[in-house]
């Protein structure tokens, strides 16, 4: 269910997503790094330029607090699905996102991007986790 009364939420929700996707864009610029979604720079060392993905997972309003899962392909009837999403474009009301796959080995977590995108309206995402700063090289 979407909240289109919550102009509130939606400029928390735009303003972050925007600080991500900038940073993402231009991830040579250091600033001062605070342990928040919206930290002015990707990983956890200003001077250290060594990532341009910052993944986060999307709740959406009124549904039992669980992340949003999508497809990881565009193949019909394929079951596999992710909660982990790349920020590729923002619009005033909407923002438009590219699937990740989680890939564990040990304690390390790398990402894999696919070739699924959703948009999605700010109206409806009302929590944003952010996970660890990462390097995606197939970009």
């Amino acid at each position: 269910m979407c909240n289109d009364n919550n102009s509130a939420n939606n400029n928390y929700i735009y303003n972050i997503l925007k600080t991500i996707l900038i940073l993402q864009k231009e991830s040579t610029t250091p600033g001062l790094c605070l342990d928040t979604c919206d930290r002015m720079c990707l990983g956890d060392t200003p001077s250290l330029c060594l990532f341009n993905t910052r993944p986060i997972t999307l709740y959406t309003c009124g549904c039992c607090n669980t992340a949003l899962q999508m497809p990881v392909s565009r193949i019909p009837n394929e079951a596999i699905t992710s909660n982990v999403f790349r920020i590729e474009k923002l619009d005033e009301n909407t923002a438009t996102f590219r699937v990740l796959i989680a890939n564990t080995s040990g304690d390390e977590v790398t990402y894999t991007p696919t070739d699924s995108f959703f948009t999605i309206s700010l109206n409806c995402i009302c929590i944003i986790k952010c996970l660890a700063d990462t390097l995606i090289s197939t970009l």
